[in-house]
Formats: C-alpha cells, structure tokens, sequence
C-alpha cells in the first residue's frame, strides 16, 4: 500500500483527486489529507508517506514556502506541486524549489495524475539511491567522511546557536591488521560491516555513525554532554567484543575496540577542535590497554 498525503485546504479538491484515485489502472493507494500549512508539514517531517501532493495556495501561507521549510528540516518526500494557475513562472518556482512535478488542477485526469505519481516515486528513488552513494560508505553503509565533515561542522553551528553540548566519540578497531593478516581481507570487510551494523543500533535515529578511514569510526552525538557520552561510547565498546562475528568459512572471532570522547564546548570551542581532543582521548585509550572508552579529560590528567 503506497500512501499518499494530500494539502490542500479545499475539501471539494481532495473529494475530487480520491475520485481519480479510484481511476488509477494499477496501484493500491491510501490517502491521508490535511487541509492546513501547519498540520500538512507536520506530517510530512515524519517521513511516513511515498509521495506528497501540495496545493499552491494554503491560506495566508503558499505551497512554495512548505517545500522550502520541509526540505531545510531534511523532508525527502517526492513532492508534486497542484496548482489553479496555468500561467506564470509557478511551475519553474516549484521545481526550483524542491517539487519533482507540476500539475495545473484543471487539466488533472486520472491519467494525468497516475503518471505525475509513478513519475515523482521514481525519480524519487533514483535521487535517494544517488545520495546514499554521495553520502554513505560502500562497505558499511555509514556515513562516508564527506558527509561526516559535512554533518559535524552543521551541529557544531547548530550547539553553538542554541547552547547545547555536542559529543564526538571516535573509535578504532584494535589490531586490525591482525585480522585482515591471519584471515584475509574479506574477513576484514566482515568485521568491518559487522561492527557498523553494531554502533548504529547502539545509538539514538538523531546522532550519526561514520566511518572516517580504515577501521576508524566515529559518533556524532547532538544535545549531549559527556557523561552520556562516555556512557554511550563503553556501551558501543560492549556491543563491538561481546560476541564473536563470523567471517566466514566456519571461522568466528572476537574484536575489541577503543574510543576517545571529546565535548563541545568544554574539551573545545568548535569542530576541529573537537575532533583533535578526541583523537588525543583515543590515543590514551590505546595507550592503557585498548577495549576501552577514555574521556578527552582524563586523557588531559594522563601521564
């Protein structure tokens, strides 16, 4: 079932797209509607529908503005844009915006409509598929370093603005070159893959694991001081040794991890700061044993 969102304050508008609905050759449809700028948004940011239909006019406010807001919140929902107006530059205003096709209202069939739909979805999946190979790392799927440059340096103004703490935990696999070496490199992307799949289940939907290079990876955890830090990166550490990972051919065996925690602002005033304290933290933890998290203040205090 693909569910569809429709905004549009005219109820006698949304009676007459589930009349074209009702027309589609194929497809199972299930449509919601909301008849507000606010309500319409709202639901749209929760990210539960496959396309979203948005009307031009919306009240004082205009369907323009909602795309422009939903896509700064990060919204990737296809969007088509309906709208009474055939003349104009509306429709080029939309897709600058964000919409991925223009409908004029009434020149809307059943046809019409089912194809802007199969045609939005599409190219909705393509535009996904291409930022998931600009933004994610092939073997593990975390975030590349592009993108993890990118993100750190978004929350470091985002902290800096509203006065939250923000953490950095980097982590390294521990004698990594022992498992590529006794067990081959594809027993090393095993480990690799497996340990990803780890730290991103140890982690709440808005922090962000990356992987930095090699066996380093590295948590970026927003609202966060570091305390909870450390506390998610000895989890994180628990969660990498606590069972062995296959690597195939009948072969399992234990890795173990260390990590260094920094937070902004009281280990540095801003990213690149940031990441050096955590290195230095990391760098302790290697230094006292491995298989262990060290905080950027302890590792201060360190011999």
């Amino acid at each position: 079932m693909t569910r569809v969102l429709v905004i549009d304050d005219d109820r006698l508008q949304f009676r007459l797209v589930q009349a074209h609905f009702s027309r589609f050759q194929a497809g199972s449809y299930e449509l919601d509607w909301s008849e507000t700028y606010e309500d319409g948004l709202a639901r749209l940011l929760k990210g539960e529908y496959a396309v979203c239909l948005l009307d031009y006019r919306l009240g004082e406010k205009d369907g323009l503005q909602l795309i422009r807001e939903a896509a700064e919140a990060g919204c990737r929902t296809p969007i088509v844009f309906l709208t009474a107006e055939s003349a104009g530059n509306v429709d080029i205003q939309a897709l600058e915006a964000g919409a991925l096709d223009y409908l004029v209202k009434g020149e809307i069939s059943p046809r019409s409509l089912e194809r802007s739909l199969r045609y939005a979805l599409k190219l909705g999946d393509t535009l996904e598929a291409l930022r998931r190979l600009a933004t994610r790392d092939e073997l593990t799927g975390l975030l590349n370093r592009r993108e993890y440059d990118r993100i750190l340096a978004e929350e470091e103004d985002r902290a800096k603005r509203f006065g939250h703490p923000l953490v950095l935990v980097t982590i390294d696999l521990d004698h990594f070159k022992a498992v590529n070496d006794n067990h081959g490199h594809p027993a090393g992307d095993a480990v690799l893959r497996e340990v990803a799949r780890r730290l991103a289940v140890s982690i709440r939907t808005v922090d962000r694991a990356a992987r930095i290079g090699g066996e380093e990876l590295a948590l970026i955890l927003v609202q966060t001081d570091g305390v909870s830090g450390m506390d998610v990166a000895r989890r994180a550490i628990r969660l990498i040794s606590g069972t062995p990972i296959d690597v195939g051919e009948g072969f399992k065996i234990t890795v173990t991890a260390s990590a260094g925690v920094a937070e902004m602002p009281r280990d540095a005033v801003g990213a690149p700061e940031l990441v050096a304290a955590s290195d230095r933290a990391l760098y302790a933890a290697k230094a006292q044993g491995r298989n262990r998290a060290v905080s950027a203040g302890d590792a201060r205090g360190a011999p």
